[in-house]
This record gives structure tokens, sequence and C-alpha cells, in this order.
């Protein structure tokens, strides 16, 4: 042992009440599992912290995609995607998708304001509760984080 540590568990074993016996080899092994387990915890604070930052960098990546993507979606309604142009709007949407890019929203789905934006508003007799009639705008999601809500046109029922 060097001089440093003797003096480190000579000042452990001054800092007892007198009258208890201590065993300075359960002092240090008691110190080292409690700098382990402070080492562990460090740690996955930090590769957690880390994918939640990677999480953000690629949403926000994506985020920014949004518009393209809904101008090919718009350029496919119409019939416009023909020949290199559909190739490269087909790799476009293959490589979101691979990420983790959902798109979401369909016509019929009950309403919900937690994934649904509602920009219309209608009442009829057809429907039984609050749903998403048109889909005006449809929503995406990366790893259960809304980027963008689902902008609806929305049916309540009739006398609600």
């Amino acid at each position: 042992m060097s001089e440093e540590s003797t003096e480190q568990v000579q000042e452990s074993v001054a800092v007892v009440e007198p009258g208890q016996e201590t065993d300075p080899v359960a002092t240090l092994t008691a110190d080292l599992q409690r700098l382990q387990a402070e080492y562990a915890n460090y740690r996955k604070r930090v590769e957690r912290d880390r994918a939640v930052a990677f999480e953000s960098a690629v949403g926000s990546v994506l985020t920014e995609l949004l518009a393209l993507l809904d101008d090919v979606d718009r350029a496919e309604q119409h019939g416009e995607l023909t020949g290199g142009f559909k190739a490269v709007a087909d790799q476009l949407n293959s490589i979101t998708s691979r990420i983790g890019l959902e798109k979401y929203g369909t016509e019929g789905e009950a309403f919900d304001p937690q994934i649904h934006e509602a920009l219309m508003h209608d009442e009829s007799a057809d429907v039984a509760v609050s749903t998403a009639t048109k889909i005006l705008q449809p929503g995406y999601k990366y790893k259960e984080r809304i980027l963008r809500p689902a902008r609806v046109a929305v049916t309540d029922p009739a006398g609600a």
C-alpha cells in the first residue's frame, strides 16, 4: 500500500465512533462498491442521454423532410410521378420508413386530440362518435413521438 492510501485508511478508521471495532478492508470494500454503483448509474445516465439526443436529432431532420414528403404525395395523387422522379420518390419513402418515420391518419377513425388537429368541424347523424372524416394532411410520428399531428375534418354526432 502506498503512503497516501494508508493515511486514507487511517482517516476513515479515525472517523468511527470510539468503542466500535472497524475492519479497514470492509470499509474500503464498501467504498469501492459505492463508487462502482455510482459509476454504473453515471454510465446508464450518459447512455440514456445519448440515445435521447440521437432520437431528437433524427426527429429534427425528419421534421424538415415532411414538406418534401407532402409534395411527393400530392404529385402522386395527381399522377405526376413518372419515370426517374418516381424512382427517387419511392427511394425517399423507403429510406424514411426504414429510419422509423410512420405516416398515420385514415378516414373514418375516431378523432383523438392527442394525434389529430381538427381544422374543420361538421355534424351528422351518420356517426356515433367524433370521427375524422377527411384527412387534410397526414400525420407523422417517429418512435412514438408525434412530429406533426394529422390535420383532419371532424364530424360529430348530430345533437351532441
